[in-house]
C-alpha cells in the first residue's frame, strides 16, 4: 500500500452521502468519490483515493484504466475487494480471479496478491478495498 498517493479522505469534497446523527454510520457513494483514471501514470499504477479511516476497516477505491495493474504486494490486515465497475483480475494463492461488478474475494494478511486491468475493459474500472485492521478510531 506504499503507492497510494492520493490518500485524500471522503467528505472533504463534501460528497460524503450522509454520517449517522450520533456518529454510529458514514454512507458513502464510492463510484462518486473515487479519482478518475489516470492512463498516463508513469508506472502504469492505477488512481487510488482512501475513502475512510474507520472503527475496524478503511475504505480505499483504485480506479484502473485499461492495462493498468497493482503488481505483486501483501499486507499486514486481511482484506476484501470487490469490482464495482469494469472489469478486473485478482492474482492470489496461484489463483487468478475474474473480477466483475458484484464480485468479492476475501484474503488473509499477509498473503501474495496482485490487481490487473485487461488492456481490452472499459475506460473505468473500480476496485473497492477495504482493510480489516480491527482498530478504533
Amino acid at each position: 500500500m506504499d503507492d497510494m498517493q492520493d490518500d485524500d479522505t471522503a467528505g472533504d469534497d463534501g460528497r460524503t452521502v450522509g454520517e449517522g446523527e450520533d456518529g454510529s454510520a458514514t454512507t458513502l457513494d464510492v463510484l462518486a468519490l473515487a479519482a478518475p483514471p489516470q492512463p498516463g501514470h508513469p508506472r502504469g499504477r492505477p488512481a487510488v483515493k482512501r475513502l475512510l479511516q474507520g472503527d475496524g476497516a478503511n475504505l480505499i477505491a483504485f480506479t484502473f484504466a485499461p492495462g493498468q495493474s497493482f503488481p505483486d504486494h501483501s499486507v499486514a490486515h486481511p482484506i476484501t475487494v470487490q469490482c464495482l465497475s469494469g472489469e478486473l483480475t485478482f492474482g492470489c494463492g496461484g489463483e487468478t480471479i475474474r473480477l466483475t461488478p458484484g464480485t468479492v474475494v476475501h484474503c488473509r494478511e499477509r498473503v501474495l496478491h496482485r490487481v490487473d486491468c485487461p488492456d481490452d475493459a472499459p475506460d473505468a474500472n473500480v476496485l473497492l478495498l477495504t482493510m480489516l485492521t480491527g482498530e478504533r478510531h
